[in-house]
């Protein structure tokens, strides 16, 4: 068994009046990776897209802070995240082995702003869709960094904020946590 965590801690909060905050745990096992993640004060009643990111040439990822706003609009958008923390890699949805990242089946917080999330996932499947998207089947999770995305539709962001990922706009991929994968045994 191999363990990761990840502490993660708000970004863009002083724009959001929110402090999203929680914990990330993920264990290899035989063929599984469990992945386990509870957060709080997030923005409630949101659909929240949370995700791993990397650099495909195995660079460590680093989390990102408000340094990132070169475009200083007071956020950190989902592009101004790449130059440390790398692109999208695995979404932690219904099914994170499918690696299908744009769509609505992400956990939804509820009226305190709190959601768990909890999947076992195949990793035979999960490193073969790696592989084809990303040249390796190696995930190198104490190398990627994970992110909580999602502010109500009717938060009003200035156009600056860059994210619009299919039809999905900035809104739903507006990082609001963040944390860097550590191995812990």
């Amino acid at each position: 068994m191999i363990k990761y965590e990840a502490a993660l801690t708000p970004l863009n909060a002083a724009k959001l009046g929110t402090n999203a905050h929680g914990t990330a745990t993920l264990v290899e096992e035989g063929d599984q990776l469990t992945i386990t993640i509870e957060m709080f004060d997030t923005p409630a009643n949101t659909e929240h897209w949370e995700h791993f990111h990397g650099f495909p040439d195995g660079q460590a990822a680093l989390a990102a802070t408000s340094e990132q706003d070169v475009n200083h609009d007071g956020f950190v958008d989902l592009m101004e995240t790449e130059t440390v923390s790398g692109t999208t890699m695995v979404p932690f949805d219904d099914a994170p082995e499918k690696m299908d990242v744009p769509h609505d089946r992400y956990p939804v917080a509820d009226d305190q702003g709190h959601f768990a999330y909890t999947k076992v996932v195949p990793l035979t499947e999960l490193r073969a869709n790696f592989a084809a998207a990303f040249g390796s089947s190696d995930l190198q999770l104490e190398k990627r960094v994970i992110y909580i995305h999602g502010v109500p539709a009717n938060l009003d962001l200035p156009d600056t904020v860059a994210g619009m990922v299919g039809h999905f706009d900035a809104h739903v991929t507006l990082p609001i946590a963040v944390g860097e994968i550590h191995r812990v045994n």
